[in-house]
């Protein structure tokens, strides 16, 4: 913006130079041209004849009159022109803050570069304002589905600890049958928690990656393993299709939670009997991790979403039966944070997550 003033001021000023330097030659163009007209001219005026001659003997006098006349009404109008450029631009300045979607309209065309400038500015400004609301209200989303899906828990583990404490002559088995609701309860509470946490960590601290090289295709064979009995309640299978080593740079423990979410979503949303797909390839310097499972549809609304956070596929699936809504957003932060994307579609049944991250 400084560097665009300074510009914008020496083009005034060597615009006051060239009319100046222009006056100059013309007026002193024409008093030479005067005066070769009038002495070629026979006179028989003698008042006509007596006023020339006494211009002539008074030309340097005359000439530097109307030079400094000149010049002083060339500045004139320039400065009067720079005052009410400057004038516009401050109230162009004064208006970057209004709610106003309008854009500036400076109406001197040198100052187009400034007038681009301003509205630049004013749209960055007005995203900035929009970025900060909505970060507000994802920080308000946070306390309310905090204070929602801590309570369920929370009031379950405090109900049945109740029966323990006021039922006295309670049975052995009913007594293990509370204690273990209790302890399954209390677990939810802990995940819930860990959850919260980590993404509450993502949005408030910058994250460093601890880099370091490891075998893809080990890490995705060591978490299908992990998966089994999870697959097995389902009976699901999980098929990998991968070359026989592929080494890749990253931050080992947030790529293999990108993949825990990943797949633990395949589970939670294939149905029954069905085959789980991970197929890992290179392309080019990069690899692709694609997470294939058949599934309900999901709708085109939905996937603009679905790396919301705290976004459910079903609306019907509560903290109880699912996550909080965080798995997938988490996933994308950790991806982006590796210089790479993730990506979803959904189509016949089936349901497609794409990572795409460098591999070096």
């Amino acid at each position: 913006m400084k560097n665009n003033v300074n510009r914008w001021t020496r083009k005034a000023f060597i615009k006051i130079i060239i009319y100046a330097s222009t006056y100059t030659f013309l007026l002193l163009f024409s008093v030479l041209i005067g005066r070769y007209i009038c002495a070629s001219l026979p006179w028989s005026n003698n008042f006509l004849f007596h006023f020339l001659s006494w211009v002539n003997n008074q030309i340097v006098v005359i000439v530097f009159s109307f030079l400094f006349i000149g010049y002083l009404v060339i500045v004139y109008v320039q400065l009067k022109r720079a005052y009410i450029n400057l004038d516009e631009v401050t109230s162009a300045i004064k208006s970057i803050n209004d709610n106003s979607t309008d854009y500036i309209q400076l109406n001197d065309v040198e100052l187009k570069e400034i007038n681009e400038i301003l509205n630049q500015t004013k749209s960055d400004i007005q995203l900035n304002q929009r970025a900060a609301k909505e970060a507000e209200q994802r920080k308000n989303d946070l306390v309310v589905y905090l204070a929602h899906d801590l309570k369920t828990p929370l009031t379950s583990i405090i109900g049945y600890l109740s029966l323990l404490r006021d039922e006295r002559e309670i049975s052995s088995q009913l007594q293990e049958r509370y204690l273990n609701i209790t302890l399954d309860k209390a677990e939810r509470l802990e995940d819930l928690i860990n959850e919260f946490f980590e993404i509450t960590r993502f949005n408030l601290t910058e994250q460093v990656l601890e880099i370091s090289r490891v075998d893809i295709v080990r890490l995705l064979e060591q978490l299908t393993y992990e998966f089994k009995p999870m697959l097995d309640e389902k009976h699901l299978k999980c098929h990998l299709q991968t070359p026989k080593q592929l080494e890749i740079k990253c931050d080992i423990q947030k790529i293999q939670r990108v993949l825990d979410n990943l797949l633990r979503n395949a589970v939670n949303y294939s149905f029954e009997n069905t085959e789980i797909s991970i197929i890992l390839e290179e392309k080019d310097e990069n690899i692709i991790i694609c997470f294939e499972n058949r599934g309900n549809t999901i709708p085109e609304e939905k996937l603009l979403h679905i790396f919301e956070q705290f976004f459910r596929l079903d609306s019907s699936r509560t903290s109880q039966t699912g996550g909080a809504g965080l798995g997938l957003s988490i996933a994308k932060e950790i991806i982006e944070q590796h210089g790479g994307t993730i990506t979803a579609k959904s189509y016949d049944e089936k349901i497609i997550f794409e990572v795409n991250i460098p591999r070096l």
